[in-house]
């Protein structure tokens, strides 16, 4: 039957037409944006867990960023722990000297306190971004090395603790360091005193005034040494110290590794998180393409048969010519 009011031939191109349209949209997005599912409406499902991925794994890169942060500080430490074992073996060899028959304790003295002020130039210094490891200003310091998501949706961050109280150089008085504690059953000069020097290695006071027992490594002075017996306790106490640095240093080293076995992992991490993100809402390009092709071909051809039903009506004129 041919009604005028009503074109069903008109009316299914037109919803053949719009269906087209709209998936020709929806395919113009996906490659627009790169992807299949931007918005709660497309998946909800794979779009809640898109967005929660995503910021778990912004998450990873601020732990990571700790990471990095870390291993500057522990970096800065190591090398403030070799160079004073560099200065100890001179401050060794200084001792074994002034044992020899005929040297000049004086001269050696000298020598003695330059190295002292070098150990404590050292130890002041080895800092990264305020944090001292070495000094005593520092507790045990906890560096930010995981980001985990339980079953439950609770998140918490992991640590990896440095204990400062083995690799403390020096400190005050009530926290003796490996430097600066006094030296085994030795007193320098025949008194349980202490010494206060200052940044030139010199009795006195100063802005970097630091008070060491008169029989620490740091505050010893070779001219009281009396006798021989002195020097072999004192040369004892600087291998004890050697031995303590160096036990420092792999203890450190040991951190080091960690810290970068743990920046690795939080790198490979976060790189399949996104790439399990990109799985589930990344659009395949190819098919992506591929289908825009068929939809521009299906909405011409719609638009052909539209165009066609829309005729048809024009076709009952010709029966009252």
């Amino acid at each position: 039957m041919s009604s005028l009011l009503t074109n069903n031939s008109a009316m299914s191109a037109l919803q053949a037409l719009t269906a087209t349209q709209k998936s020709l949209n929806a395919t113009e997005n996906q490659i627009s944006t790169g992807l299949r599912v931007g918005t709660a409406s497309d998946n909800a499902a794979y779009w809640s867990i898109a967005t929660t991925m995503r910021s778990d794994t912004g998450a990873l890169s601020a732990v990571s960023d700790a990471l990095n942060l870390g291993s500057s500080t522990l970096n800065v430490a190591t090398q403030a722990l070799n160079s004073t074992l560099t200065i100890m073996n001179k401050l060794k060899n200084d001792i074994v000297t002034a044992q020899t028959p005929g040297t000049d304790k004086l001269q050696i003295e000298t020598d003695i306190s330059a190295l002292q002020q070098s150990l404590r130039s050292i130890t002041a210094s080895a800092s990264f971004n305020g944090v001292n490891l070495l000094n005593g200003t520092a507790a045990n310091a906890n560096i930010v090395a995981s980001f985990a998501r339980g079953t439950d949706g609770t998140t918490s961050v992991g640590t990896i603790a440095v204990a400062t109280s083995s690799i403390t150089l020096t400190a005050s008085a009530a926290s003796l360091g490996i430097l600066s504690a006094s030296m085994a059953a030795v007193t320098i000069g025949g008194t349980a005193t202490t010494l206060t020097t200052n940044s030139a290695g010199t009795t006195g006071t100063g802005t970097d005034q630091t008070t060491y027992n008169a029989d620490s490594i740091l505050g010893f002075q070779l001219t009281l040494a009396t006798t021989t017996n002195d020097l072999t306790v004192i040369q004892a106490n600087i291998e004890q110290a050697i031995t303590n640095i160096t036990k420092a240093g792999a203890a450190l080293g040991g951190i080091q590794t960690n810290v970068n076995n743990q920046a690795t992992f939080v790198s490979a991490l976060s790189d399949a998180i996104t790439s399990g993100v990109g799985s589930l809402v990344d659009a395949d390009m190819n098919v992506a393409s591929t289908k825009l092709q068929a939809l521009q071909t299906q909405q011409q051809l719609g638009i052909q048969s539209l165009s066609i039903a829309n005729q048809n009506s024009q076709l009952i004129l010709k029966l009252f010519q």
